[in-house]
């Protein structure tokens, strides 16, 4: 049977945090309130590298700012979003790993706290089909009502639902030989813990900490790391 490789996406597949940058896009763009959303952007940001986020608080504002918006204009701000800030952050080293897997046909899915909004877009272009997100909730019409759907997928909400995603599918994670995740931070520490082989990937001061006490691998993708 084949394995599972799981990445995490923001500082792991990517160099920059998406959901960060997506605000700092609506902020340079016009789309919402610069100078008042950028400041609250950067204290949820401040707080997520520093291990103290609120989950729920987080995504339920980022999801309220989405809900401001008709779909058409938000599918429009993604489009110029991906053009101007995504596409030249996928770098060839988080291909070329991407690709490992691939040739080896392992069953591969990104699980990230950011939103599907802002992330299916990105794992389509990384040529990743399956994505575990933060899911928003939609009314009869299909628009963001601003309101999380389920607990986040950061910390040990990634667990529930990596195994969550796998029952749907008839499989656990012991089915699979061997079990990769690719991760930089230490929030995601509870599910590097369960996977055969958890893989400390441009890591933060905390898991680069971690994973050297527990003999983890480290690996660094960008040249700025």
């Amino acid at each position: 049977m084949r394995n599972i490789a799981l990445f995490d996406l923001d500082h792991t597949l990517l160099p920059i945090d998406s959901d960060y940058e997506w605000g700092q896009f609506l902020a340079r763009t016009g789309a919402v309130d610069a100078d008042a959303f950028a400041r609250r952007n950067a204290e949820f940001f401040a707080q997520y590298q520093a291990g103290t986020l609120d989950p729920v608080e987080y995504l339920e504002f980022a999801l309220g700012t989405l809900a401001q918006f008709p779909n058409h204009q938000l599918d429009a701000m993604h489009q110029q979003f991906m053009h101007e800030v995504i596409h030249p952050a996928l770098l060839p080293a988080a291909r070329d790993l991407l690709q490992q897997h691939q040739d080896q046909q392992d069953l591969i899915a990104i699980i990230t706290a950011t939103n599907r909004f802002v992330t299916a877009p990105i794992a389509k272009a990384l040529g990743v089909e399956h994505l575990i997100a933060a899911e928003p909730e939609l009314d009869n019409h299909g628009k963001i009502t601003g309101k999380l759907l389920g607990i986040p997928t950061s910390g040990q909400g990634k667990v529930i639902h990596l195994h969550q995603w796998l029952a749907s599918q008839g499989k656990q994670l012991s089915d699979f030989p061997q079990s990769y995740f690719y991760s930089d931070s230490q929030n995601d520490i509870p599910l590097l813990s369960i996977v055969s082989h958890p893989v400390a990937t441009n890591p933060n001061n905390k898991l680069r900490a971690h994973a050297e006490q527990l003999g983890w691998p480290i690996i660094h993708l960008f040249d700025a790391q």
